[in-house]
């Protein structure tokens, strides 16, 4: 059983799935579609572009696709979808896409903090943590399980691999491997995330045939070309190994982060 508050606004042909709570002052517009389960907050926006899937949670006064910061945007009929079970905190904003790709997106099980900005045509995966005040421009991808600190701002057309961890308050210009660490001003390699591969399962044995492959691309002296050459002559190609060197020859159009500048800082 539905249990929307009386000052709700909810209109009569948004699509409204079982046992959605809704509170105070929350506008959900004609249009919208919202899943099984979901709680909308007081003063939360949902508008008629946005596709909320099961269980998502959105707290006050975030606002769930809402149009594009996009001079070129024209009014094209796009949407902003939610995977099951994320949740979106206070005052978080995500917009709608263009017609660039039709649709901006956030995966399952994701946790958007507070002030965070989702911007158009942005795609998440699935168990992203951005924490207080990410701040992100049109077109960025972040891939599954990718953790970043508070206070980042992201470049557009930026990508981040899978399994990454962004420190807090550092600038993201360029596309961020899967797996590393990166930090500093300007942003770098830092090592693995070990911390964070081995709390989602991934063997030392693993994680260490990762690790030989960042230090042929960012200790050997070779350039990018040329590492990821050695690493197909000299590497077994695990999956692992095979995501890293299919995110830098073709996912890439940035350019991935550089190394920091002395080996104590790895």
């Amino acid at each position: 059983m539905n249990q929307i508050d009386p000052r709700a606004a909810v209109g009569n042909n948004a699509q409204i799935g079982e046992n959605v709570t809704v509170g105070p002052f929350a506008v959900i517009e004609d249009g919208a579609v919202v899943g099984d389960g979901c709680e909308i907050g007081a003063h939360a926006t949902i508008t008629k572009w946005a596709r909320l899937g099961k269980d998502v949670r959105v707290f006050s006064g975030a606002v769930i696709g809402s149009d594009p910061q996009d001079l070129k945007f024209e009014g094209e009929e796009t949407t902003m979808e939610v995977g099951d079970r994320t949740m979106i905190r206070e005052f978080a904003t995500l917009n709608r896409g263009t017609h660039e790709s039709g649709k901006s997106s956030v995966g399952k099980d994701c946790l958007l903090m507070a002030y965070v900005h989702v911007a158009h045509d942005c795609h998440l995966g699935d168990h992203v943590i951005l924490a207080n005040s990410v701040n992100m421009a049109g077109h960025v991808t972040i891939e599954d399980w990718v953790g970043i600190g508070g206070m980042v701002p992201i470049h557009q057309f930026t990508r981040l691999g899978q399994h990454a961890f962004i420190g807090g308050g550092w600038r993201v210009p360029q596309d961020v491997p899967p797996y590393t660490l990166v930090a500093g001003e300007p942003i770098n390699y830092r090592g693995v995330n070990s911390i964070g591969l081995r709390r989602r399962g991934f063997s030392n044995e693993t994680i260490n045939t990762i690790k030989h492959a960042y230090r042929i691309i960012y200790r050997s002296q070779l350039n990018v070309k040329q590492a990821l050459q050695r690493i197909k002559d000299e590497m077994e190609m695990t999956p692992e190994v095979q995501t890293i060197v299919n995110f830098i020859e073709n996912d890439s159009e940035r350019g991935i982060v550089g190394r920091a500048k002395k080996e104590s800082d790895f």
